[in-house]
C-alpha cells in the first residue's frame, strides 16, 4: 500500500510540472435543469496571475461586470462577467483546435468585445463570424443570454462549433463541461484531462442528487478535492490538528496552487429583468476566500474588497493569498506547489477552508436575501446596502479569525 500510494504522489507531482497554467475547468447548465429555470456558467480560473479583481466598466454599447487581471482597469483582456443586457461569457484555454498552433493570446480580448457588443448568442456568433481572422483563440467559450440561451463554442483561428446545452441530443442531463480541450480538436494535443475526469464525477454525483444548483456548484467544484485519475481525496488524508503537518501535492486537481479566482453567471428565466443576472465570484484562491453575488447597480457600485483598492489590487484577493501562503509554506524547487493540509483543514476544524465556510454560508444567504428583494421590487437599493455589509463583515471576519486586515 506505501508503494502504491508513493507512486501516485509521483504521479500527482509529475503532472503539476507538465500542464500547462492556463488550465482553467468549467461547466454549464441549461435553466431546463435548474430548480429556479436560470442557466449557469462556470468557470475555475487557472493562471500565472494570481492577483484578480472585479471591475465595472462602460462599454461601446453595453456596461458590464469583469473579472480582470489586477491594475488591468481599462481593460484590455476579461476573463469572465456579464453585461446589463443579460449576456454573460467565460472561457477555458483550449490546446487542440489550432493544431500545433498551441496557445494564443486573444482569448481575453475577445470575451471583453463580447461583454461590450453582444445581448445574445446570436450577437456571439456573428461576432465570431466578423472578428478579423485569424481571431488568435484557442478556446471554450460559455455563453449564456437573457433568452435562456446557453452554449459552449469550441472557437478556433478560423472555426468554431456550437454546443448547445439546451438541445438534449447534445446534452441529455442539461450540462456540459470543458478543460483544456476542444471536442473537435486533435486530441493528441488534448490538455486538462485529468481534471475533466474529475469535473466529469463531479457532476454526475451533483446531478444525481439534484444539485446542478449555483449555490452549491460556486462553493463546491472549487473544493472538490478528488484527483480525477488517481482517485486520491485530500479529505482522506485529514490531519489529527493544525499542528499534524501534512504536505500533498496539488497536482491537477480541480483547485491547484495556480488557481486565481472562480466565476458563475446565473442567468435570468425569460420574464425576468436581464439585470438581474448575477456573477457569483470567489476573487482570489478558492480555499482562502468566499463567493459573493455581484449585480450592475445603477450606480456602478461594488464591494470595495473585491475592486481596486486604490493599489491597483483587490483586498479580499491579498487577504486570500496571504493565507494561502501558510498553506503552502515550502519555497523549494517545486515543492512550492506542495500545500499543508493541516493549515487547510483537520479533525479538530481549526482549518482555514473549515473557518471561511460558516463565514460564507452567511454572505451567501444575505446574498440571496438582497436578490429576492432586488427581482421583487426592482430596486437596487437592498443590494447596494448589502455590499456596504459584506466589506464590514468580512474585514471583520478575517481580522479577528486570521489576524489579516
Amino acid at each position: 500500500m506505501k508503494k502504491r500510494l508513493i507512486a501516485l504522489f509521483l504521479l500527482a507531482a509529475v503532472i503539476t510540472e507538465v500542464q500547462p497554467v492556463l488550465a482553467c475547468t468549467s461547466v454549464i447548465v441549461s435553466g431546463k435543469a435548474t430548480k429556479d429555470g436560470r442557466p449557469l456558467i462556470f468557470k475555475n480560473r487557472d493562471t500565472s496571475t494570481l492577483h484578480n479583481m472585479t471591475i465595472v466598466v462602460q462599454g461601446r454599447v453595453y456596461r458590464y461586470i469583469g473579472l480582470v487581471n489586477a491594475g488591468d482597469t481599462a481593460p484590455v483582456n476579461v476573463w469572465g462577467g456579464h453585461n446589463e443586457a443579460g449576456f454573460g461569457i467565460i472561457n477555458t484555454a483550449a490546446y487542440n483546435l489550432n493544431g500545433d498552433g498551441g496557445d494564443t493570446d486573444g482569448d481575453g480580448i475577445l470575451i471583453r468585445k463580447a461583454l461590450e457588443l453582444c445581448a445574445t448568442l446570436e450577437d456571439f456568433e456573428r461576432l465570431l463570424d466578423t472578428v478579423k481572422k485569424p481571431r488568435e483563440v484557442n478556446s471554450n467559450f460559455a455563453v449564456l443570454d437573457a433568452n435562456g440561451g446557453c452554449a459552449y463554442y469550441e472557437t478556433g483561428n478560423y472555426d468554431y462549433v456550437k454546443f448547445d446545452v439546451n438541445d438534449p441530443n447534445v446534452a441529455p442531463d442539461g450540462y456540459l463541461m470543458r478543460t483544456n480541450f476542444g471536442t473537435t480538436g486533435n486530441h493528441k494535443l488534448d490538455q486538462g484531462v485529468e481534471r475533466f475526469c474529475a469535473i466529469t464525477d463531479f457532476m454526475a454525483e451533483a446531478c444525481k442528487e439534484g444539485n446542478l444548483e449555483h449555490d452549491y456548484l460556486i462553493t463546491s467544484i472549487s473544493r472538490y478535492l478528488k484527483h480525477g485519475v488517481t482517485k486520491l481525496d485530500m479529505y482522506d488524508f485529514m490531519p489529527e490538528n493544525e499542528n499534524d503537518t501534512q504536505y500533498f501535492p496539488f497536482g491537477d486537481y480541480i483547485a491547484r496552487y495556480s488557481t486565481s479566482s472562480v466565476i458563475l453567471v446565473q442567468g435570468v428565466r425569460p420574464d425576468e429583468s436581464p439585470l438581474n443576472t448575477v456573477s457569483w465570484t470567489i476573487i482570489g484562491w478558492p480555499l482562502t476566500t468566499v463567493a459573493i453575488p455581484l449585480v450592475l447597480t445603477p450606480s456602478g457600485k461594488l464591494p470595495a474588497i473585491v475592486t481596486d483598492d486604490g493599489t491597483g489590487h483587490s483586498w479580499l484577493n491579498e487577504k486570500g493569498l496571504e493565507l494561502k501562503k501558510r498553506i503552502f509554506s515550502l519555497e523549494a524547487g517545486n515543492t512550492t506547489t506542495y500545500g499543508d493540509l493541516s493549515k487547510l483543514f483537520n479533525k479538530q476544524g481549526t482549518g482555514i477552508l473549515q473557518q471561511i465556510q460558516p463565514i460564507e454560508k452567511e454572505v451567501m444567504r444575505r446574498g440571496e436575501d438582497a436578490l429576492v428583494d432586488l427581482r421583487k421590487s426592482k430596486s437596487f437599493k437592498t443590494m447596494e446596502a448589502y455590499y456596504d455589509w459584506v466589506d464590514e463583515f468580512l474585514l471583520e471576519q478575517y481580522k479577528g479569525l486570521f489576524g489579516v486586515e
